[in-house]
């Protein structure tokens, strides 16, 4: 027989649902749907964040700009040229002012110089031209760049980009006293870089196109002619940098012009005659000589060696050589004995030779 205690069933026929546990699964059910949304919101937020670093580091304007950069601080300066946009012809130079014939010799490894720290500073997006600043050392000179850019199309479902006006900038380029230099160790010859070759003009500029930005520390280092270092900072796209140098002589150069005009006076002591053919000295008189005159040189000139235009010059140095000469009287047939120091001045031009010789000519005349 069936017993029930409390008026409730014991047979366990189910039992009636308690009002408040479906409210608390379904409160509960409520609460795991909103801790998936949130997850999801974070979750998509965390892949925009992330997709938005991989553009800024990846393909951005600024991401293009600092693989430029990093090319250049690697030495792959082909690599760097190959960028789109970074290269010119004749018509973008001309339109820019600058030659159409500037020479590419410094866009190589060699002549490129240390370039760290680079940081992007600020990219400002304008009319679809980005211009993006960035920070940087060059040699150990600080300094800020800014350049253009614009998209050239897509790679995928990411743009591209290339530089709207070069990175390239122009070194005109003047050295005086020496056909030859070098750009941060790199040896480079005027007769090679210039349009007219052998025939290229010592007074004239080169034209040397550079990377932007970048130092270049151009010397002369030559047996004739040197110079200390003048360090260029190219630091602006498509802009000339104008440089003059000019190179001194060494003194082993000084050292051989001194050697060569004693040598030249004194071959002129050994004319026996009152005045030595082509020489700067001579001992003009009225009367006649009863022996050949005998010469020395009493006092050598001290040379120094100056610029002079493509070459150099000896300027007006003083000089004594010394005549020994018996000298009859035409009036009365008496004989004096002459030892007498004549005073004169020695100068000179110095033609520097395509061979890298030198043609020295000696000039001067009587004080």
């Amino acid at each position: 027989m069936d017993q029930t205690v409390g008026g409730a069933d014991r047979t366990g026929s189910p039992s009636q649902e308690v009002p408040g546990d479906a409210g608390a699964r379904r409160s509960s059910a409520r609460r795991d749907l909103i801790a998936l949304g949130v997850v999801g919101v974070l979750l998509v937020a965390a892949i925009a964040a992330g997709a938005a670093a991989l553009y800024r580091e990846f393909y951005s304007p600024g991401a293009f700009v600092q693989r430029y950069l990093g090319l250049l601080a690697d030495g792959h300066a082909a690599d760097a040229l190959a960028l789109p946009g970074v290269t010119v012809d004749s018509e973008t130079l001309e339109a820019a002012g600058m030659p159409a014939s500037a020479s590419e010799a410094l866009l190589r490894p060699a002549a490129l110089a240390a370039l760290t720290d680079v940081e992007v500073v600020t990219e400002d997006s304008v009319d679809g031209i980005t211009r993006v600043t960035v920070s940087y050392r060059a040699g150990g000179h600080s300094g800020t760049s800014s350049f253009a850019v614009e998209q050239n199309g897509w790679i995928g479902v990411v743009p591209s980009w290339r530089f709207a006006t070069s990175p390239l900038a122009l070194v005109d380029l003047t050295v005086r006293g020496a056909m030859s230099f070098e750009v941060n160790g790199f040896a480079v010859d005027k007769r090679q870089v210039s349009p007219d070759g052998a025939d290229a003009d010592p007074l004239a500029a080169v034209p040397l196109l550079v990377f932007s930005p970048g130092v270049y520390s151009i010397t002369v280092d030559t047996p004739i002619a040197a110079s200390p270092g003048v360090a260029v900072l190219s630091d602006a796209p498509m802009t000339t940098v104008p440089v003059e140098i000019q190179a001194d002589p060494t003194e082993a150069f000084v050292t051989v012009v001194q050697e060569r005009v004693d040598e030249f006076l004194t071959t002129c002591a050994t004319q026996q005659v009152l005045q030595p053919s082509a020489c700067p000295f001579g001992y003009p008189v009225q009367d006649r000589i009863v022996s050949p005159p005998t010469w020395s040189i009493a006092q050598q000139p001290v040379i120094a060696v100056v610029p002079d235009g493509a070459g150099w010059r000896i300027p007006s140095t003083e000089a004594v050589a010394h005549i020994e000469v018996d000298i009859r009287s035409l009036f009365d047939g008496t004989v004096r004995e002459v030892a007498d120091d004549v005073p004169f001045t020695v100068t000179g031009t110095i033609e520097v030779l395509p061979d890298g010789t030198a043609s020295i000519a000696v000039g001067g005349q009587l004080r």
